[in-house]
């Protein structure tokens, strides 16, 4: 159950197209590191996926700190650390979850420097840290 008095409604309506979207990517299985790197249909698919799945977790977390009239965070990074703060968040996973938000900014703000290896990499290998996010909030 969700303990804290956050519109129950909308937090899981927001989680559920999380799972969505994160589950788009891991039916994805077919995009190797080959087809990847070649594929500019597989990397825009890959990176505007992260992407949505990412900016879910930030709509979650402002509407639990809207809701709740904790302090406004200043950066995407600060939204963990708030959520951290209020026990919403478990500390062990906080740089994680900060690591999403630099990468979201990257995404947006440097795509024509970012590189294939770190993308496909959070593609393979990061996609529990979206879980963890879930399982952390409906605790």
């Amino acid at each position: 159950e969700i303990y804290f008095m956050v519109n129950k409604e909308v937090v899981l309506r927001k989680i559920k197209r999380l799972r969505q979207y994160v589950n788009e990517l891991r039916q994805a299985n077919d995009i190797t590191w080959e087809t990847y790197r070649k594929n500019i249909r597989d990397k825009a698919f890959v990176e505007r996926y992260i992407h949505i799945a990412i900016q879910s977790v930030f709509d979650i977390a402002n509407h639990i700190i809207s809701y709740e009239g904790w302090e406004e965070p200043d950066t995407y990074r600060e939204i963990f650390a708030i959520l951290a703060s209020h026990g919403v968040l478990s500390e062990d996973h906080l740089t994680d979850f900060q690591n999403m938000a630099s990468f979201r900014n990257m995404l947006v703000h440097h795509y024509e420097k970012i590189e294939d290896e770190l993308v496909f990499s959070i593609f393979k290998n990061k996609l529990e840290d979206f879980d963890l996010f879930q399982k952390d909030v409906l605790e």
